[in-house]
């Protein structure tokens, strides 16, 4: 059975705490957020070397390894839109299909080795960058196709949840 694709509308986190992860959005302070990113990052080269990586543990969930492959991708798309952002005034995001991604990029055939490299390296560059965002850019604005409204800060603190519910989800929380 294929993994049942997500079309949750997921910056509900932004306003309650997330009950699976326990991640809230109220307490993340942004000058926090890139050193949070690297804390983040620095759990998954653990996950990776586990011996069952590549095994999903049911039908509809991703293996630990297709869960550390999407959170490398979500560290470069929102360093894209972060650019972005910083680009454009009230720009409107690109639409991501992170299912889609996942089934043609072969998320559950990379090598784990080369994953926790680039998920370090991507997660270090968009760290960097949202260290850079001076203090009157935070309030910069971006919307998304489905209409939620992003500042800067509102966007890291919905981008830093993702990372954060991922590594619960593979249990290195």
């Amino acid at each position: 059975m294929p993994i049942v694709p997500d079309t949750s509308d997921w910056t509900w986190v932004l306003d309650r705490p997330c009950s699976a992860c326990g991640f809230r959005a109220s307490e993340v302070d942004f000058e926090d957020l890139p050193g949070l990113i690297r804390e983040n990052a620095a759990v998954w080269p653990t996950v990776l070397a586990r011996a069952n990586v590549a095994v999903r543990p049911d039908d509809h969930t991703w293996s630990p390894l297709e869960y550390a492959a999407h959170v490398r991708d979500v560290c470069q798309l929102f360093e894209q839109r972060l650019r972005v952002i910083h680009d454009q005034d009230d720009p409107l995001l690109a639409n991501w299909d992170q299912d889609a991604t996942a089934i043609e990029e072969r998320y559950d055939l990379q090598v784990p080795a080369n994953v926790a490299r680039e998920l370090a390296a991507a997660a270090a560059s968009v760290s960097d960058a949202f260290a850079s965002v001076p203090p009157d850019a935070r309030w910069r604005t971006a919307r998304r196709s489905d209409g939620p409204s992003f500042t800067v800060e509102t966007l890291g603190a919905y981008f830093l949840h993702d990372i954060v519910h991922h590594r619960h989800d593979v249990g290195a929380d």
